[in-house]
This record gives structure tokens, C-alpha cells and sequence, in this order.
């Protein structure tokens, strides 16, 4: 699934069409936190990966994933509207999530707008469960849940669905 698309980690050039997106597909309606500044921290920072599908110029999809010691937090994931349902979403998670394996992270955390059953059903697909509402936790006006992926345990059987 992976192999079917080239993921990459994003260069600085990458940063304002990722910005454009999450303002476009995550933060609607919410006000725009991840800036062009925001995703370029994140692109810099030696703890985080951002991963890319691009075709030509075009930005066709992204995710960005923070690694803490034993928990990574997966910051952003999107697909163009007109390529979802077709496996990149599916194809950037499982490589963000070997990253974290192979980092030894025990642990991967997403929040999820507690509206958007899309979203839920798909990390939900890829053995995501739900632990916690929080209540406001989208700038006060929208609650979230917090979904979390072990890696690292005795029902491990891989990262990358069937």
C-alpha cells in the first residue's frame, strides 16, 4: 500500500500548500493555527516528520506526526478531496506509524472532531480506539475525541492492513 504512492518528508517549498490545506479540510470553521510558520517549525524540527504525496506541484496529500519518547501525537492528516477513498490517507498513515515503530513509540494519540464520523470510521479501520471526549477542545467550540494506537503489544500483527 505504501509502495503505491510516493511518500516523501516535506521541504520548506511544501510548507504554505500544507498550510493551505489544513486551513482548507481540518481547521474549517475553526480559524487557521497552522500557518505557513507553523508547518515550517514542524518541517524543521528534528522530532516531527511531515510526509507528502505530491504529484507534479500539486500537494495531494499530507501528515505530521510528533515523536515524544514513548508517544507519538499524529498532528494533521489529509488527501485532496478528489483523492480520498483510494488509500494515500491509509498509505501516509501506515508510513508515519512504521516511523514510529521503528522508533521504539509504544503509543500513537489523534484527535478527531467529535462531528466528523468520517474521520473516526478511518482510524477506527486502522485499530484506533477511542479513549476520551474533550469537551471544547477545537479553540472552545467544538469537542474532539482522542483516539489512540498501541504499537507495541501482545495483538501486535503490523501496521499496514491487509
Amino acid at each position: 500500500m505504501i509502495a503505491d504512492h510516493k511518500i516523501r518528508l516535506a521541504v520548506f517549498s511544501d510548507a504554505p500548500a500544507i498550510s493551505k490545506m489544513s486551513r482548507d479540510y481540518i481547521e474549517r470553521g475553526l480559524g487557521w493555527d497552522w500557518t505557513p510558520t507553523r508547518v515550517l517549525k514542524s518541517i524543521r524540527d528534528r522530532s516531527t516528520n511531515v510526509a507528502v504525496v505530491r504529484e507534479g506541484a500539486n500537494l495531494l496529500g499530507f501528515g505530521i506526526m510528533k515523536y515524544n519518547d514513548d508517544i507519538a501525537h499524529l498532528h494533521l492528516l489529509a488527501v485532496q478531496q478528489l483523492r480520498r477513498r483510494k488509500g494515500m490517507g491509509a498509505a501516509l498513515l501506515a508510513w508515519l506509524e512504521a516511523t514510529a515503530h521503528t522508533a521504539g513509540i509504544e503509543k500513537i494519540r489523534v484527535e478527531a472532531r467529535a462531528t466528523n464520523e468520517t474521520a473516526r470510521a478511518f482510524y477506527r479501520s486502522r485499530n484506533y480506539r477511542e479513549v476520551e471526549r474533550l469537551a471544547g477542545y477545537y479553540r472552545g467550540v467544538e469537542d474532539a475525541v482522542r483516539m489512540e494506537k498501541r504499537l507495541w503489544s501482545d495483538s501486535y500483527t503490523g501496521l499496514v492492513p491487509e
